[in-house]
């Protein structure tokens, strides 16, 4: 399996930026509801990823690829899946904190491959799948290490609220991925920024006007207190918008499961965060795990070159 360079620094680079993302929506929480602070990643970030596409389309002279139903379908879906699994990974943290709530969601990078190669007959090679195994390993680490429990508590373990939520979230994004891919191949241009960069927008404003809607509905207040914060609000979006790229790019060009294990280095900006951003303490085996999320990328590297 031969891999472009630049769905690596895509998935690397997503990973940086998620990782800040979510921990300035962490601290969101302190002032919006769940749903509030997943909407500000999408109502401010759409008009950031219109920036973005239309400075590359006019730098490169091109035009806007016609948009098309099945276009449109795909990207509504993998929009909803993504506020789905927005929503499913913010509610995770007060159950479990930043940095487990971020492990369980780890598992889409397992979920993408089984997702990608059922809908797209992806396959990966010996060495990314091995990968995939020491990344899940290390989510299990941080799962059950510290506790004082074994493999046998670990169901237990999945039981809980937190556990669960976080798992969700992860299945939730794994299918937003192979979602995504399928939008850019609806896009008549040979140019994957281009295609990354539009699929991006149609996304961000479909789910700008779905959560915005959802949220006027069920949750009026929350929609002045989006508008109120807007200072912290729009670093989230912008941040969200500059990470979605970035993934977006990577899906057009590679593997989906391939691109979200490279971007698992997001729980290694995660611990840097959770530690000195949200001042929430570090343990041994959370350090650990995180180190075999590294080896799991690594030997996805490894087999994709």
């Amino acid at each position: 399996m031969a891999i472009a360079p630049v769905a690596v620094i895509a998935g690397l680079l997503a990973g940086l930026l998620q990782a800040w993302r979510t921990a300035l929506q962490q601290r969101l929480r302190a002032e919006l509801t769940v749903s509030g602070a997943g909407l500000v990643r999408y109502a401010y970030g759409a008009p950031v990823a219109l920036v973005l596409a239309s400075s590359y389309l006019g730098w490169h002279g091109e035009h806007w690829p016609a948009f098309n139903l099945p276009f449109l379908g795909f990207a509504a879906a993998g929009g909803l899946a993504q506020i789905l699994g927005t929503n499913a990974l913010i509610a995770a943290f007060g159950h479990r904190g930043f940095v487990a709530g971020t492990a369980f969601s780890k598992t889409e990078a397992l979920q993408a491959a089984l997702f990608s190669f059922v809908i797209l007959g992806e396959r990966l090679a010996l060495l990314v799948w091995l990968g995939i195994l020491a990344g899940l390993a290390g989510v299990v680490v941080l799962a059950i290490g510290g506790t004082g429990k074994g493999l046998r508590e670990l169901r237990a373990q999945l039981a809980e609220r937190g556990a669960t939520l976080g798992l969700i979230a992860g299945a939730f994004f794994a299918i937003t991925g192979v979602l995504v891919k399928l939008a850019t191949e609806q896009l008549l241009t040979n140019d994957f920024f281009a295609a990354g960069l539009v699929t991006l927008v149609a996304v961000l404003i479909l789910q700008a006007l779905m959560h915005g809607l959802w949220v006027l509905w069920r949750e009026p207040a929350t929609l002045r207190a989006v508008v109120r914060t807007w200072r912290s609000s729009s670093q989230v979006g912008i941040l969200a918008a500059m990470g979605s790229a970035c993934w977006f790019t990577g899906f057009a060009v590679a593997p989906v499961a391939f691109v979200r294990l490279v971007g698992q280095v997001e729980v290694l900006f995660t611990l840097g965060f959770s530690r000195w951003f949200l001042a929430e303490p570090v343990h041994r085996h959370e350090v650990a795990g995180l180190l075999l999320v590294v080896l799991g990328v690594a030997l996805a590297l490894a087999g994709a070159f």
